[in-house]
């Protein structure tokens, strides 16, 4: 599990160069297709990508899960993959045995959305039910739960959620789907890395994911300050904090190598 972090006020001072920030958005990097037409030979390519360069992760559709696990078979990276997305709308029962066969297939990550709509509509003890339902299921692997911030109304509703999701055992509190109008946001990494920081001493600790709309090295900056001044220096690492993207992987590789960004457009 991650560490939680410093007591609530500690301000960090680091200042990282771009080959620092692009360095460290690529070790934190989960490599993601969750393209609609996203093939099975995508993903196989996405693992052995993420091998190659050294990712955390690689996201996938749970259908390409034992896939990427065996492309990875050695590796240190590790497969992410999806459910009840990205609607968040999904019954969960079928939630539940989807997550099983993702586990069963070898995924070590799974990255569960909030059911927000009914979340926002009042009826929390859906969203407690699915998130308790899906980590039961999840079993050793990592629970990350997407809020999909954009759709929530305000801070106030981002913390609820968020901290909801602590609650009832979230390893991880991650933004988006990258599926919504709004994605990440530094408004909502900083509501969420409160929550985390608040997190008491001594209980299970939580980590930060940040997904959708984040491509270049100058993107991942901005998290990873907000990490460094809420969480202290050397928090950040691919146990605490993620960046949920597959289009901000040919930046931060040009920033590292010094050479010139070729044009991306992904809409991860």
């Amino acid at each position: 599990m991650p560490p939680s972090g410093p007591v609530a006020g500690t301000v960090a001072t680091m200042t990282r160069t771009d080959v620092e920030v692009a360095e460290a958005a690529l070790a934190t990097l989960d490599l993601t297709d969750l393209n609609d037409d996203a093939t099975l030979e995508d993903a196989e390519a996405l693992a052995r990508r993420a091998r190659q360069v050294g990712t955390a992760a690689v996201c996938v559709w749970p259908r390409f899960v034992s896939a990427c696990v065996a492309e990875l078979a050695g590796s240190p990276v590790k497969v992410a993959t999806v459910v009840n997305f990205p609607s968040g709308a999904e019954g969960v029962d079928g939630v539940v045995e989807l997550t099983r066969r993702a586990v069963a297939d070898g995924a070590d990550e799974i990255d569960l959305v909030l059911p927000y709509r009914a979340f926002l509509a009042g009826d929390v003890a859906a969203a407690e039910r699915m998130i308790d339902a899906v980590g039961r299921a999840t079993g050793p692997a990592q629970l990350k739960v997407i809020i999909e911030s954009g759709e929530l109304a305000s801070v106030e509703v981002i913390k609820a959620a968020a901290r909801l999701a602590i609650d009832h055992g979230a390893d991880f509190v991650k933004t988006s789907t990258g599926k919504s109008p709004v994605s990440a946001t530094p408004e909502a990494a900083r509501a969420i890395l409160e929550v985390i920081r608040a997190v008491p001493k001594g209980a299970p600790a939580v980590g930060f994911k940040a997904s959708g709309g984040i491509r270049t090295t100058a993107d991942a900056r901005v998290y990873l300050e907000l990490a460094d001044e809420i969480m202290g220096e050397g928090w950040v690492s691919p146990a605490t904090f993620r960046f949920g993207a597959s289009g901000l992987l040919n930046d931060v590789l040009s920033v590292i190598e010094g050479t010139e960004t070729p044009e991306n457009t992904s809409a991860y």
